[in-house]
């Protein structure tokens, strides 16, 4: 009676005949692949970096008007940030229910 399982030495050569299953991302890669899913978040992010730091600047010089508007400024752009983020997650689940 023949054994119809396979031995370790098949499924030794059924992986060498498949090659490797999935390659690891690196950083940069990940960075380039994300930014041209949605271009919007990275400049949203540094929109309200941006807008911190300047804002910061201007109440540590004693510009308080400017400070103030800059903070307003930094509030929007947090908003875009977010609005990207859930557009781009929308837009992500929608993509993935087409493909099932």
């Amino acid at each position: 009676m023949a054994n119809d399982e396979p031995t370790d030495l098949d499924w030794l050569q059924l992986r060498r005949d498949m090659g490797p299953v999935h390659r690891v991302e690196t950083t940069k890669e990940k960075f380039i692949r994300k930014f041209s899913e949605n271009p919007f978040v990275p400049i949203g992010c540094l929109a309200t970096a941006g807008a911190l730091s300047y804002g910061l600047w201007c109440f540590r010089t004693k510009r308080s008007k400017l400070s103030q508007k800059m903070m307003r400024v930094r509030i929007v752009a947090q908003g875009f940030t977010i609005a990207a983020l859930v557009v781009g997650v929308v837009m992500g689940a929608g993509k993935s229910l087409k493909n099932n």
